[in-house]
C-alpha cells in the first residue's frame, strides 16, 4: 500500500507556539472612515490576501459573520466588524483581481457573500491539504505540520456575536490569518512537486462556480431522533413543532437548539400532552428555555392533532437518488455488484494518489453511477456520466477508464479475465 504523507516533515523543526500577531492585535474596524483607510491599505498591498470569518454557530440564528479577518503583505492585518460595517463591496472592488486564501472556504463563502466580499480567485488551504494526503487538515494541524507553529484554538466555538469582543478572542482571530498566506505558498510548492496543482486549481474554481444547494423541501425531517417517530400523526406534530421553533428562533435571533432541543420535539410528538401541566411534566421540558414558550409548543401539538388525515405528511419521502446502499443486494444484486466494483476502483486510486476517496470521486456520484450506469459502458460514456454528476476534468481523466472496466466486469463477470486492465 502506498505510504501516506507523514504528519510532519523531517525538515520542519519542533513546533513553536505562535502567541502574538507580528504587528500586535489590530483594532476592530467599526466606522466608514476606518474601513476606507483599510481598503486603501489592502489595495496597495501585494500578493494574495488571507481571509477568515467568525460566526456564532450554536448561538445565533443563521450563519452570518460577526468578525472578518484579513491579512496581506504590505497592508498587515485587519479585523472588521460586519455588524457595524455590513457593506464591504468597496473592499471587494479593491481586491477584485486578488487571490483570496481561505481555509475550508465553503464554510465562510456564504457569510462573506452576505457582506459583499466574493472571491474571483481562490486558494483553499484545507482542500489543498486533502489533495496532498495530509491526514489532519484543520488549520492548526496544517500550520503545525507544514510551517512548524502551533496556533491557540480555544475560541473556535465562542459566541462571536458578543460585544465588545474580548482581547484574547481578537488575538486568536488575528492569528488565524497570520500565517495563512505562508501556508498557501508552502502548499502551492508541494502541489507542484506532486503534480497536483492543476487538480487543485480545478477544485478551487469549482468551489467558486458551483451554485449553492437548493433549500431542503422538508427541513423538519432532519430533526435528530425522527427515526423514533412511527406514525404520520406524530410526524405532523414534529413538523408543527419544528416550524414553531424556527419562527421563534428567527424572531429572537437564536440558534433553534437554544430555543428547544430536538429531543424535546421528538418527546412531544411521541407523548403529545393535552394540557400545560402534562407538557411541563415531560423530562425534556423542564429547562427555562423550553418552558418560556410552552404556550406555543402546546398550540403546535394541537395543530398536529387537528390536521385531517389527507394533510398528514407521508411517513417517508423518496429522494431523487438511488436507495440506501444497504438495500441494494436485495433489490438489485447487479447494481450492488457494480457498486462494490466501483468503490474498489476509487479506493485503489485514492491510495495511489494519496488523498481521501471522497476527494477523488464523491460517494454519491459513485452510487448514482452504479445504480444507473450508461447502457454502453466505455470510458467516454462513463466520463460523460461523471461530468453530468459534477466531477471535474481531472477526476474524470483518472477515474473514467478504470470505472468503465470495473462496471463492465461486474455486469459480465465471465469476461473479467479478458477485459480487466489495471486502473490508470
Amino acid at each position: 500500500m502506498p505510504e501516506t504523507r507523514p504528519e510532519t516533515d523531517a525538515h520542519v523543526p519542533a513546533a513553536e507556539p505562535l502567541l502574538e500577531p507580528r504587528e500586535g492585535v489590530p483594532p476592530v474596524l467599526t466606522t466608514a472612515a476606518e474601513l476606507d483607510r483599510a481598503i486603501a491599505a489592502f489595495a496597495g498591498g501585494t500578493g494574495p490576501v488571507a481571509v477568515d470569518a467568525e460566526r456564532a454557530s450554536g448561538y445565533r440564528y443563521g450563519q452570518r459573520a460577526y468578525l472578518i479577518q484579513l491579512r496581506r503583505a504590505g497592508a498587515g492585518s485587519a479585523l472588521i466588524d460586519p455588524i457595524e460595517l455590513p457593506d464591504l463591496s468597496g473592499l471587494d472592488a479593491a481586491l477584485a483581481d486578488t487571490e483570496m486564501v481561505l481555509h475550508a472556504a465553503n464554510q465562510d463563502l456564504p457569510c462573506l457573500a452576505e457582506v459583499g466580499l466574493v472571491p474571483r480567485r481562490l486558494f483553499d488551504t484545507e482542500l489543498a491539504g486533502r489533495l496532498l494526503g495530509y491526514p489532519r487538515v484543520g488549520l492548526g494541524s496544517m500550520v503545525e505540520n507544514v510551517l512548524g507553529y502551533t496556533l491557540e484554538k480555544g475560541h473556535s466555538a465562542a459566541d462571536w456575536s458578543t460585544r465588545p469582543l474580548p482581547e484574547d478572542w481578537l488575538r486568536y482571530a488575528a492569528l488565524d490569518v497570520e500565517l495563512l498566506v505562508e501556508l498557501r505558498d508552502a502548499l502551492y510548492e508541494r502541489l507542484v512537486e506532486d503534480g497536483k496543482l492543476d487538480w487543485a486549481l480545478e477544485e478551487f474554481a469549482a468551489i467558486l462556480t458551483t451554485p449553492p444547494k437548493a433549500p431542503r423541501s422538508d427541513p423538519w425531517r432532519r430533526t435528530s431522533g425522527i427515526h423514533r417517530v412511527r406514525n404520520r400523526r406524530a410526524l405532523a406534530i414534529v413538523r408543527e413543532m419544528w416550524e414553531a421553533r424556527d419562527r421563534i428562533a428567527q424572531e429572537r435571533d437564536l440558534s433553534p437548539g437554544r430555543v428547544l432541543q430536538d429531543s424535546a420535539i421528538i418527546e412531544l410528538a411521541t407523548k403529545p400532552p393535552r394540557t400545560a401541566a402534562e407538557l411541563q411534566a415531560l423530562p425534556t421540558m423542564r429547562g427555562r428555555g423550553a418552558r418560556r414558550h410552552q404556550t406555543a409548543w402546546l398550540r403546535a401539538v394541537n395543530r398536529g392533532r387537528a390536521l385531517p388525515d389527507k394533510a398528514l405528511p407521508e411517513a417517508g419521502v423518496a429522494g431523487d437518488g438511488p436507495p440506501p446502499a444497504h438495500r441494494w443486494a436485495e433489490r438489485d444484486p447487479a447494481a450492488a455488484a457494480r457498486l462494490a466494483a466501483a468503490r474498489a476502483v476509487v479506493t485503489t486510486l485514492s491510495e495511489t494518489h494519496h488523498m481521501p476517496a471522497e476527494n477523488l470521486v464523491q460517494p454519491d456520484t459513485i452510487r448514482r453511477l452504479a445504480w444507473s450506469p450508461p447502457s454502453d459502458l466505455t470510458k467516454e460514456t462513463v466520463g460523460e456520466a461523471l461530468r453530468l454528476l459534477g466531477a471535474r476534468p481531472w477526476q474524470i481523466t483518472l477515474a473514467a477508464p478504470p470505472l468503465a472496466t470495473a462496471l463492465n466486469n461486474a455486469d459480465h463477470p465471465a469476461n473479467e479475465n479478458e477485459n480487466d486492465t489495471p486502473p490508470e
